[in-house]
């Protein structure tokens, strides 16, 4: 979740009305005007648990028909004389990696005009790439999911804005108030619309810096949690001098932000961790011990 123009510190949450559209709305009162915390946080937990599976659920199954979408379209593509030239080029380097000389000679003669020029792909899981040609995971996406927490009502975030699915602020456009409901695939867009403007503000911030894809989805989260404003020159000064300096390691020392409303955060301070561990370490497992998984969603 981005704040505009803001910096990290925000204010203290306050309570929200069921009529102003919070998603987990207070029960009722017990008798002498109290709700004992113990009594909400298993169903809270079960809420929040629930509409993160549905959300990746519904994520992976919209990746999945991309994939094949983009399968069907390519086996039912035209042959143009361009991609069967490629297809013979293709062939006959196979064919000679296989030290087939004798009997590759005719088809190699044949193919021969054309050569074999085209880039080999670049896999950026390992080995580090501009991040120009980075598009933040499929991985990093639910771990964000997890990390922001799902909300398909829109509410008033700890700052006081209009806020829906996954750390989303509500803008003139989308054209929603407070209490307005919208469906898990408008979620997902949302989110991936975000993601978009957080990428390129990565790609503004480590310039011609090469980055493997676990670095640049630490980086992606980090903006998207804190907002590019925050990671400029003037508020993380040490995060851009690292990035200036090409020191990886500096600049994994650098991710981490625990405050909120002036007090540290234990949600962000867990972020903030797993945020280390995958520009580090490739290692987007939630931190948290098992009974606060999904606990805490959507409190930093």
């Amino acid at each position: 979740m981005t704040y505009p123009d803001t910096t990290i510190d925000i204010p203290s949450p306050r309570p929200l009305a069921e009529a102003e559209g919070c998603s987990h709305p207070p029960a009722a009162p017990f008798a002498n005007g109290t709700i004992p915390a113990q009594k909400l946080q298993p169903a809270l937990r079960r809420r929040r648990r629930e509409r993160v599976r549905q959300f990746v659920r519904r994520l992976r199954a919209g990746q999945s028909r991309a994939g094949q979408l983009n399968k069907a379209a390519q086996q039912h593509k035209p042959l143009t004389p361009r991609r069967r030239r490629k297809r013979k080029a293709a062939l006959a380097f196979s064919v000679a990696a296989m030290g087939l000389s004798s009997t590759a000679a005719p088809i190699l003669s044949q193919a021969s005009p054309v050569s074999i020029s085209a880039p080999l792909a670049v896999d950026a899981t390992i080995e580090r790439m501009h991040a120009g040609a980075l598009e933040v995971s499929d991985t990093m996406k639910e771990a964000l999911a997890e990390e922001e927490g799902v909300r398909l009502t829109v509410y008033r975030d700890v700052a006081g804005y209009p806020t829906v699915g996954v750390g989303h602020l509500v803008q003139p456009a989308d054209n929603l108030r407070v209490g307005d409901q919208i469906s898990y695939d408008r979620a997902i867009a949302f989110m991936d619309k975000d993601l978009t403007t957080a990428e390129n503000a990565v790609r503004d911030l480590v310039g011609d810096l090469p980055l493997y894809q676990h670095e640049f989805d630490a980086l992606v989260d980090l903006v998207f949690n804190v907002g590019e404003g925050n990671v400029s020159e003037r508020e993380s000064p040490l995060l851009n001098r690292a990035i200036a300096d090409r020191d990886y390691d500096a600049i994994a020392s650098q991710l981490e932000y625990h405050t909120a409303g002036g007090a540290l955060a234990r949600g962000l301070m867990y972020r903030s961790e797993r945020r280390e561990a995958i520009f580090a370490e490739a290692s987007y497992e939630d931190p948290r011990p098992a009974n606060l998984r999904l606990a805490e969603v959507g409190r930093a």
